[in-house]
């Protein structure tokens, strides 16, 4: 019988997987959630008007409450069916300059039929931000370059379409339901559990 080690080797093959995410999380620019050193970080490429990002977010919530995984939100509103989804964006990013990304990204999920900018606005004032601030930004549209760099990651990483998940930098092509996300999180992290074995074995022979 083989050992656990190697038959979880034979079952997911090699661990060296090929990464589809460009460019890979950065955590002075990407908006994250989770610990840092978390053994499984999953992407989202999301639009807040698309009604696909709004049903999976009760299987994102459930994801996050996993302590070994860090969460990523990345931008792709898809102006031509969701045309209030760009503004919705560089809001969360103007709330972002004013320490309040997630909780505006959570409202925002949360009231996907009201994101005209006086929704926008209604919902800066009920976080406390400083709304003339937050008007002011959204009119000289401030945010819309790093709206347009995450839109541009989505392109260089083969995304068109929202939702779409990345686990451990290679993307999802299966359901996001919470039973099938947990299962390609519980997979990706026993690939990584594995590929830290060698290293770990080479660092005590070099010791």
């Amino acid at each position: 019988m083989l050992a656990p080690q190697r038959r979880a080797r034979a079952m997911l093959g090699d661990t060296e997987e090929l990464v589809d995410l460009i460019p890979a999380v950065d955590p002075e620019r990407d908006h994250v959630r989770g610990p840092q050193e978390a053994s499984v970080t999953v992407v989202e490429y999301g639009d807040f008007q698309c009604p696909y990002c709004g049903q999976a977010e009760p299987a994102v919530r459930d994801l996050i409450t996993d302590t070994d995984l860090r969460y990523v939100w990345r931008h792709l509103p898809l102006p031509d069916v969701h045309p209030q989804a760009r503004l919705a964006a560089e809001a969360a990013e103007a709330a972002a300059g004013q320490g309040k990304f997630w909780e505006f990204h959570d409202l925002l999920l949360a009231h996907q039929d009201h994101l005209k900018i006086m929704d926008l606005l209604r919902y800066a004032d009920q976080l406390g931000l400083d709304t003339n601030r937050f008007h002011d930004e959204l009119m000289d549209h401030r945010h819309a370059q790093r709206v347009a760099d995450d839109v541009d990651s989505a392109d260089l990483s083969g995304v068109s379409g929202t939702p779409t998940f990345f686990i451990n930098g290679s993307r999802h092509y299966g359901a996001y339901d919470i039973v099938t996300l947990k299962q390609a999180v519980k997979t990706a992290r026993t690939r990584a559990g594995l590929a830290r074995i060698p290293q770990a074995a080479h660092e005590e022979g070099t010791a």
